[in-house]
């Protein structure tokens, strides 16, 4: 009985759907606005989750920096109180070589950006990094495609040597080989020994734009006066743990805090710039959820709207199949799986078009996007419970219909 049931509510609802196509339509578009809305941005959050664990790790598993500022600044004010901190200097990272017992490798980094010039061609807004000879092996590996890293040698005697990214390679060597030209970054020559290995983009942003030179160098070409970013390699994650304590005793002591102050650096891992990422798009996850579950309750308005006036409209329907038998069950049965198959409708349209959606911003935009069949599973269970929920009431109101009443109306 309940299977016949199943099938003849199924039936006559979507009998129902395609003789008011119009009607169905605007019934539908809350539910779908909601449910794409959802899908878009679960979406391209997914894809970006996944984008970010697999790439986005600025430092491996075992590595961390130090830095002057805090790459979480939380307000003007604190980004003021940071500003008098004292600089990190190469001074700061030959004595963590010397006294860290459980740092690996410890290097240094700073950055500033120029434009790179070789002949007629040229690109702007390089990327420009001071580097020391071993931080190519500390947090994202930096792999050459041909030619030599920098060098102790080069630290210690300032070359004017540097290794370009492959943006700099197609820009100004795009018909010859770079090494052993010498190009001009801002007013200064380097002489090219190394050619980096595409990385391609991370979120929209290219990584291969860069010259990275000597730290020494860059100092007698930029100037002492900036912060620089220490870097240091342990050899296990539970090793990181007893270095990050033991640099920051050695860091408090040459900058003679007392116990009561707080540190005048910061500590950057992975994690740091994951959690970052996990906050900023928590905000506007939360954001587009609140603005689906709107467009979600006026559908399902909308769909206890049509449903009241489809009980009205069929009042007679529903006074003879009480005569031949029918229970109040049968007959909220019945208006509940029209309102569920409504609701379920809109939410396929919806996920179809938000999985369009997000791959057109994929596409446009290069954010990676993907769509867990969990996703889809929920989108179709918040959809179909949006139906029965507000269908309810309408529902409720047939079944509770007296038959000789309902026999008699001219409906």
């Amino acid at each position: 009985m309940a299977r016949v049931n199943i099938d003849e509510s199924f039936t006559m609802a979507m009998s129902s759907l395609w003789s008011n196509k119009l009607r169905t339509f605007l019934t539908l578009l809350g539910i779908i606005i909601g449910v794409l809305t959802i899908i878009a941005v679960v979406s391209i959050i997914q894809g970006l989750n996944n984008y970010v664990y697999t790439k986005m790790s600025f430092y491996g598993a075992n590595d961390f920096s130090v830095s002057k500022f805090s790459f979480a600044g939380n307000s003007l004010e604190e980004y003021r109180e940071q500003l008098k901190r004292k600089n990190l200097t190469l001074e700061d990272m030959y004595v963590l070589r010397r006294l860290c017992s459980t740092c690996r490798l410890v290097g240094a980094s700073t950055e500033t950006s120029r434009t790179v010039k070789f002949g007629s061609n040229s690109l702007k807004n390089v990327g420009v990094g001071g580097y020391t000879h071993v931080d190519h092996l500390i947090g994202s590996v930096h792999e050459l495609e041909r030619g030599r890293q920098i060098l102790q040698d080069d630290v210690e005697h300032s070359r004017f040597v540097c290794i370009i990214g492959q943006d700099v390679r197609k820009n100004l060597f795009p018909y010859r080989d770079p090494l052993g030209k010498w190009i001009k970054v801002g007013a200064r020559n380097f002489l090219v020994i190394g050619i980096g290995k595409e990385k391609g983009k991370l979120l929209g942003f290219s990584q291969d734009s860069y010259v990275r030179i000597p730290i020494t160098t860059f100092q007698k070409v930029y100037g002492t006066r900036r912060s620089i970013n220490i870097n240091i390699h342990t050899a296990s994650q539970e090793e990181m743990g007893k270095a990050q304590e033991e640099v920051r005793t050695i860091l408090r002591s040459r900058r003679h805090l007392s116990f009561e102050e707080k540190d005048d650096f910061s500590f950057r891992t992975s994690e740091t710039f994951i959690q970052i990422y996990k906050n900023a798009t928590s905000s506007i996850y939360f954001a587009m959820i609140a603005i689906s579950a709107i467009a979600l309750i006026v559908g399902g308005i909308v769909i206890m709207n049509i449903m009241l006036v489809s009980v009205t409209e069929r009042i007679k329907e529903i006074g003879i199949r009480m005569a031949v038998g029918a229970r109040r069950m049968d007959i909220m049965f019945q208006f509940l799986v029209e309102a569920a198959v409504i609701s379920t409708t809109g939410g396929l349209i919806g996920i179809l078009i938000g999985f369009i959606i997000a791959k057109i911003v994929t596409a446009a935009t290069s954010l990676p996007s993907t769509l867990e069949p969990a996703s889809i599973i929920v989108a179709i269970a918040v959809s179909m419970s949006v139906g029965l929920f507000f269908g309810l009431y309408p529902a409720n109101k047939a079944a509770r219909l007296n038959p000789i009443d309902a026999l008699r109306s001219e409906q």
